[in-house]
């Protein structure tokens, strides 16, 4: 008989096995694969061109201190955009002070074309 927890093992060994980097950019860090499409704040690049991230934080179980020496993960533009609306609203009671202002992010879609798998921890 075969056990229920038997699917869970495989479908674990098989993603933990898939190589991935974490790349900082605009102050925040992003878990890429090769093949990934992720949206980060605004880079220079019009689309079609190619962008190296050369902060990378970790390379699949090697953990930089702080970065990964001698890796570098390779991205190409899809697109620059910019994000949903949001609403800035400012409101003190009882002074009849109240702002509304609006902003839209200034955002790039990058497609991960290639990991540089030569990892060193600093």
């Amino acid at each position: 008989m075969r056990s229920r927890y038997a699917k869970v093992v495989v479908w674990y060994i098989s993603v933990s096995s898939v190589m991935f980097a974490v790349i900082r950019t605009g102050g925040k860090q992003y878990k890429v694969t090769s093949g990934a499409v992720v949206t980060v704040e605004k880079l220079n690049g019009e689309p079609g061109s190619s962008i190296a991230f050369s902060d990378v934080v970790m390379m699949g179980e090697t953990v930089g201190q702080p970065v990964v020496t001698g890796v570098s993960v390779v991205g190409e533009v899809l697109r620059q955009f910019k994000g949903d609306k949001i609403t800035v609203f400012k409101k003190r009671r009882r002074k009849n002070y109240r702002r509304r202002r609006g902003h839209r992010q200034a955002l790039t879609l990058v497609r991960i074309t290639g990991l540089a798998a030569e990892a060193e921890a600093v």
